[in-house]
């Protein structure tokens, strides 16, 4: 199979909700991604991070409301340890995989911000979750506390949603490049990557937000030229008239039909959708040749070698 520059974005069931969870999780996403470097690909591997910036946040701020004399910790700043921490556990796994492989390989996390517009509409319409999923009651309870916004999931509960303006420009991008054609397996852009503006004089602020790392991911791909965009998620392939009876699994996607479905509304605003709307920016943008696929994570290896997933492309572009 011919070797491809390929950016994975780990959706959350490759992660966890606990240190605990997560170690083993990942430990399972490593030898997958092990697999990927061992057919010689150049792997760089981004992840979301809403259950674990939620997690910190709401632990911070508990420990500070109740006298346990720490600060409040704001929330870019929860992002950053979050990224810290997932990288830590990823770089951790990869190169203990690579090892085990004997694979002459080095695995980084790179802390990454991405620079958004100050004035995106995302900051007046909090859309994206973060943190664990609690009862209507508790929501309510804590909104009255603190003034954040919560929102019913998928029936699943609810959750706090925060605003999820678009990336504009990775900051750190130069660095990665650098790291990338080095032959390392570079972890960046996690969590989307720590949300930042330019202030009056042109300098650096955090501000509170979470990005969606397809988006980001889509965005670095871009940004590094690369052959695949590789989006990782709970199902193996994309699905239209999703959990009806009439569901139907896609195979191919050009982006004709991709905005056809959009525009039929088969994909969840908070599920779906962003990973179709992150694969067409990515091939819009790309060289000639340059496709996207979402599959899950189980079949990653198998996805690439075109036996399942879903392959997005531009209508001239169906190569291999």
């Amino acid at each position: 199979m011919e070797q491809k520059k390929l950016v994975i974005a780990l959706g959350g069931n490759a992660l966890g909700n606990t240190p605990e969870e997560q170690l083993n999780l990942v430990s399972h996403t490593a030898r997958i991604i092990g697999s990927l470097a061992a057919e010689g690909h150049r792997v760089i591997v981004a992840h979301g991070n809403g259950p674990q910036v939620g997690m910190i946040n709401a632990a911070c701020d508990f420990a500070a409301a109740r006298g346990a004399g720490t600060p409040s910790i704001p929330f870019p700043e929860c992002g950053a340890m979050s990224q810290g921490y997932i990288g830590y556990h990823l770089a951790q796994a990869l190169r203990n995989e690579f090892k085990k492989r004997g694979l002459d390989k080095e695995a980084v996390c790179l802390v990454t911000q991405v620079l958004v517009d100050k004035n995106d509409p995302a900051f007046n319409k909090p859309t994206k979750p973060v943190g664990s999923f609690i009862t209507k009651e508790q929501a309510e309870k804590i909104a009255s506390e603190t003034g954040f916004v919560f929102v019913e999931d998928a029936g699943r509960g609810w959750r706090r949603v925060v605003a999820s303006p678009l990336p504009r420009k990775i900051v750190e991008l130069k660095t990665a490049e650098k790291l990338i054609e080095s032959g390392a397996v570079v972890i960046i852009v996690g969590g989307g990557g720590i949300p930042v503006v330019e202030n009056e004089d042109g300098f650096l602020e955090g501000i509170p937000a979470v990005i969606d790392k397809d988006r980001s991911s889509a965005l670095l791909a871009r940004e590094i030229g690369a052959d695949m965009l590789l989006i990782l998620t709970a199902v193996e392939k994309v699905y239209i008239h999703f959990n009806k009876p009439e569901q139907r699994a896609l195979d191919t996607l050009t982006l004709a039909e991709a905005r056809g479905y959009i525009a039929e509304g088969h994909f969840a605003p908070g599920s779906m959708l962003p990973k179709i709307e992150a694969c067409i920016d990515f091939l819009e943008h790309s060289a000639d040749g340059a496709q996207a696929l979402i599959s899950s994570l189980e079949k990653a290896q198998e996805a690439l070698h075109g036996k399942t997933g879903t392959r997005l492309y531009i209508e001239q572009n169906i190569s291999s």
